[in-house]
């Protein structure tokens, strides 16, 4: 969460599916179940990735130039990588219907979108219930059950998100509102700017005053993390920090974070709010080097 291209190249490398037992979760790739069945966080994502084009080379030096001229790169980009074949049904001309196979994009972008317009995101997806599939034995079975729905829906409804992504931001239509949108992506990205690279690390003494403070059961490096992340995005206006709490469950590995650890880090530490719908925090002076 802290190395932002390591981030942008899971989501763009290969991924390794494998798995040593069960609770080892290298074949889901920096992804969980609740961005795969109901995309929670693939604002973070997109984003990411079009941060990735917009201001980076193939080995992550930062290009030169302006990122503005670049935005049409980075949405084609963007609609590589959701590509997802068509499913007979579109009608050309009707509103909304949108393209969501982008299989003429392969010879521009090879490493987001094959040449049947299968693009990288749902290539793992599929990946993924093949895996569970092909071996139950290392796969928990609240995962298991997963698979086969995967295997006959998911390619559905990723073709709907894609569309929807797809709706221009001043769309008159009430259809595009309260929706994710390409333009969204992009308009953060550029306020945003390159991908961060550098990875700091916090005092001895703060880590081990972090660990000393916090109940059984929470790994200190959880909140370790939380703090790094918090420094890292905090804005000099403004002592909250946005709490992409889905992209910390999958740099995690699974939904721990959220479920077990978040509710019980103490508010001396950290404290939470909801408000305006977006979950954000901030880290206690105390608990700041």
């Amino acid at each position: 969460m802290i190395n932002e291209w390591v981030e942008f190249c899971a989501y763009t490398g290969t991924v390794s599916y494998t798995a040593s037992k069960k609770i080892d979760t290298t074949w889901l790739g920096r992804f969980t179940f609740a961005t795969i069945l109901e995309f929670e966080g693939m604002a973070r994502i997109l984003t990411v990735l079009a941060r990735g084009y917009l201001f980076h080379g193939e080995d992550g030096a930062v290009i030169s130039g302006d990122p503005h001229d670049r935005v049409d790169y980075a949405r084609r980009a963007l609609c590589a990588w959701c590509s997802v074949p068509e499913d007979g049904k579109r009608v050309q001309g009707k509103e909304w219907q949108f393209q969501t196979d982008f299989s003429e994009l392969h010879t521009e972008f090879p490493e987001l979108v094959d040449a049947d317009g299968v693009g990288w995101f749902l290539c793992h997806v599929l990946r993924i219930a093949d895996f569970m599939l092909t071996h139950p034995e290392k796969v928990r079975s609240t995962s298991l059950k997963y698979a086969e729905v995967i295997r006959s829906k998911f390619a559905a409804a990723w073709r709907n998100k894609v569309l929807q992504y797809q709706i221009p931001i001043f769309a008159s239509q009430t259809k595009g509102a309260w929706t994710l949108r390409f333009d969204d992506v992009l308009a953060d990205a550029l306020e945003l700017g390159p991908l961060r690279r550098e990875v700091s690390e916090l005092p001895l003494e703060l880590t081990e005053k972090v660990k000393a403070a916090l109940p059984k059961g929470i790994p200190s490096e959880v909140v370790c993390t939380l703090i790094r992340y918090y420094l890292a995005n905090r804005q000099d206006d403004c002592e909250w920090v946005v709490l992409p709490v889905a992209s910390f469950d999958a740099y995690f590995g699974d939904t721990s974070f959220s479920k077990k650890y978040l509710p019980k880090i103490p508010p001396e530490i950290m404290e939470r709010s909801n408000a305006f719908g977006i979950s954000r925090y901030r880290i206690t002076e105390e608990y700041l080097p």
